[in-house]
């Protein structure tokens, strides 16, 4: 048994992302200013998007998106039961009321003959998730959007190395929104984003993520205020905003994770085909892809208890993998369990079957770039050992 324990997740940060924030505070400016609009440039950029907005989590964003895409009171969105749960409040907190169409059994995203389904004359847009960075049918999705005249949302919180086609996730929505959290694929601790490609939104999301004000703090008392040191002008209020705004010392990690993160996706990617390679004979499922114009994020490695081939059940697993020092996530329950909304909408067992399935039986195995192929394959075989005793 290796005694050190092998956490399920564990950010890829080294000396230069310390440095760039240690410079950021000795400049005595950490607020939003000149690094976070530099990460938003450089995100921008990567995604091949015409706007960038950095906030201060992928909750942030999808409630923004929500917002500024005119969902409105009584509106019905429809997103997956395999999610979470931000998923389902930024609906709730738009004033929206969310309705579930189930996931593929195959792919685990949303199920596109599920979605069209569920579309009634309150339906105003879809709120998809591209599941472990594995993109949604957006051939499909793209479909029912313009036929029904429906907004798209994309949470791309798990997928930001994510193409369908050669095209970055994100950019087919109205919106796409990340998130920087701790364990994603770039992190700044907390964060996130919202990228876009329509003049009115990026106008409208820029001034409500920072209380609806017209300047912000650098432009009002800093090196931007004294450009026309000759006129003084008072910031507005001009939308009902909200405090999501990024500050610099996130961003400067942000910055310095952007420009490794296809070094990170390679190692990524060998852990997750080395996971698959070892542990393809026993009775587990994975999340299934082919198509080689689908590019995988990486981010989560999921595994699925068969229960058709085998007696075990994954919460036993998880007990075991914890006995041998090994961390691992349920990455998610299917929302329909989750008891507040079970008591709002009568969400139960059978309100999504494909959903309920996976949420009981899957997990996520750990997956980061600093992950030893030692203890790779020590997960793999306290994992076989599990399936033999």
């Amino acid at each position: 048994m290796i005694k050190k324990f092998i956490p399920f997740g564990k950010p890829y940060i080294g000396n230069k992302e310390i440095k760039f924030i240690i410079n950021v505070i000795k400049s005595k400016w950490i607020g939003s200013g000149p690094i976070t609009e530099k990460f938003e440039n450089n995100f921008k950029k990567y995604k091949s998007s015409r706007y960038a907005l950095s906030v201060n989590s992928c909750t942030a964003a999808l409630h923004l998106s929500l917002i500024y895409c005119g969902i409105k009171y009584n509106d019905e969105v429809i997103t997956t039961p395999m999610t979470f749960a931000s998923t389902i409040n930024s609906i709730i907190l738009s004033g929206a009321k969310p309705v579930l169409a189930d996931i593929s059994p195959h792919d685990f995203n949303i199920d596109p003959k599920e979605i069209e389904k569920k579309i009634t004359k309150k339906t105003k847009a879809i709120l998809i998730v591209h599941l472990a960075g594995l993109p949604c049918d957006m051939k499909s999705i793209m479909k029912i959007v313009k036929k029904y005249k429906l907004k798209l949302i994309e949470d791309c919180a798990h997928a930001i190395e994510s193409r369908y086609y050669k095209k970055h996730v994100g950019n087919f929505g109205d919106t796409g929104c990340f998130s920087f959290y701790s364990t994603k694929n770039l992190t700044t601790g907390e964060g996130g984003m919202v990228i876009c490609n329509k003049d009115y939104i990026y106008k409208k999301i820029r001034v409500a993520r920072l209380h609806g004000l017209s300047k912000d703090a650098w432009k009002r008392y800093l090196p931007e205020s004294v450009k026309t040191p000759t006129k003084f002008e008072h910031y507005d209020v001009t939308e009902i905003g909200l405090k999501y705004n990024m500050i610099d010392i996130n961003a400067a990690m942000g910055i310095v994770q952007l420009k490794k993160i296809d070094i990170s996706w390679k190692k990524r990617k060998k852990i997750f085909e080395m996971y698959k390679k070892k542990l393809r004979n026993l009775p587990l499922k994975f999340q299934e892809f082919s198509n080689k114009n689908i590019k995988h994020a990486y981010h989560l490695f999921l595994i699925v208890v068969d229960k058709n081939k085998t007696k075990k059940n994954r919460d036993d697993l998880i007990l075991f993998l914890k006995k041998y020092n090994i961390g691992c996530g349920v990455n998610y329950r299917t929302v329909t369990d989750m008891s507040i909304f079970k008591k709002k909408f009568g969400w139960n067992k059978n309100t999504c079957k494909n959903s309920k399935y996976l949420g009981d039986n899957t997990l996520s195995l750990p997956l980061y770039p600093n992950l030893k192929t030692k203890d790779v394959n020590y997960i793999c075989e306290t994992i076989q050992k599990f399936f033999k005793s």
